[in-house]
């Protein structure tokens, strides 16, 4: 009984549905500008996005070079993004922002042009480039809008974004760390610190640094040992000065007790251990 009242209002929904577009192609075929847009913006007020967005696109010819141009091609951008078909709305509305300037929805158009970016940026484990382009969105439209009511809500999306990518920097370089490339996980590790002084993962990645220079030291051959263990303690200075209370500190002491040992058993010159 279930099933069958399952598949009755399935085939009624897909009814209305079928009835619904059949109704807007029979308006757009009709030709009638005027009855299209009115009937665009009344699915637009009623959020109905996929149904107005058709109906504004069926008449957007109609109103080229006209006062309501930049109207037909908003309001159809902003149906693509409240429908989530970031891509495509970029696209209309960087479009628009470059044809439709002086436009009254000039800044509502270069804020969602923003947003789009932001809401096509991935996780950190992804590549970062969307999230790029959406930082750099957002700075143009704070640069443009200074006064803008969404000011803080941008500022707030900005830092979410410069947070995911710095976790990005963070997990690229731990991945060389986990994988046993020592040499590179410092390399990755250093960059990451100098692209991101302010990174939320400084001390883990100044932590990392002194781990990963022990691990490369104790594993390499008798010649390159006494330069790495030196260069490890170089790293160990620096973190014990700026994080002296970190839950890594003993094993970072450990660390350090371990390599002077080893250069205290094969000092070849008078300079005192770091």
């Amino acid at each position: 009984m279930k099933q069958t009242f399952r598949h009755a209002a399935a085939a009624i929904l897909l009814a209305l549905a079928l009835s619904g577009c059949s109704g807007i192609n029979a308006l757009i075929k009709g030709g009638d500008p005027e009855k299209i847009y009115a009937k665009a913006i009344e699915y637009y007020e009623k959020e109905k996005w996929q149904r107005a967005s058709t109906l504004f696109e069926g008449a957007q010819h109609y109103y080229e070079g006209t006062t309501r141009e930049d109207s037909v091609s908003f309001f159809n951008a902003r149906c693509k993004f409240k429908n989530r078909e970031y891509d495509t709305a970029s696209q209309l509305l960087d479009e628009f922002r470059r044809r439709y300037g002086r436009s009254a929805f000039i800044e509502d158009a270069e804020g969602m042009y923003a947003l789009c970016f932001y809401h096509m940026a991935p996780g950190p484990t992804r590549d970062q480039t969307a999230t790029t382009q959406a930082i750099m969105a957002i700075n143009d439209f704070q640069a443009h809008y200074p006064e803008s009511a969404q000011r803080e809500a941008f500022e707030k999306i900005s830092e979410e974004l410069v947070r995911r990518l710095h976790d990005k920097a963070y997990i690229n370089a731990y991945t060389y760390y986990k994988i046993g490339r020592y040499k590179s996980a410092i390399r990755a590790l250093r960059n990451a610190l100098k692209q991101f002084p302010a990174s939320a993962h400084r001390e883990e990645i100044m932590y990392l640094i002194v781990d990963s220079g022990y691990r490369l030291a104790s594993n390499s051959v008798e010649a390159k040992q006494t330069d790495r263990y030196l260069e490890m303690l170089d790293a160990s200075l620096s973190f014990r000065e700026e994080f002296p209370e970190s839950k890594h500190i003993k094993e970072v002491e450990r660390m350090v007790e371990k390599a002077r040992d080893y250069l205290a058993r094969n000092k070849s010159d008078e300079e005192p251990l770091p």
